[in-house]
């Protein structure tokens, strides 16, 4: 799953549901799934998430029904910054798999 998932460019269609939640897509046939019939209460920030053929990304703790694939320690949105939104419509993303103690370190930096 994090090969078919990480092995290729998603396009950014639109920001939504929060400020900075990338709708992104579309994810390889074999990793389309519904979203959960009952949401979850709470989905850390930075969990990446699939539903239906899209990708996305919670930009902050929040409830959510995608099913979660990862987390990214990237911050995606910050409402004091210049550019608050960490990506917009039309940009291109890559996810990059890394292992938990790299996850770690980056944390530190961001």
């Amino acid at each position: 799953m994090i090969d078919r998932h990480a092995g290729r460019e998603y396009r950014v269609f639109m920001l939504g549901f929060m400020p900075g939640f990338p709708y992104m897509g579309k994810v390889h046939d074999q990793l389309v799934t519904p979203r959960l019939k009952q949401p979850r209460l709470r989905v850390p920030a930075g969990s990446v998430g699939i539903a239906g053929a899209q990708t996305g990304i919670y930009p902050q703790e929040s409830p959510g029904g995608w099913n979660i694939i990862g987390r990214t320690p990237l911050r995606l949105f910050d409402a004091g910054a210049e550019t608050p939104c960490y990506c917009g419509p039309g940009d291109e993303v890559r996810f990059m798999p890394v292992s938990l103690e790299a996850f770690r370190e980056m944390t530190h930096y961001i």
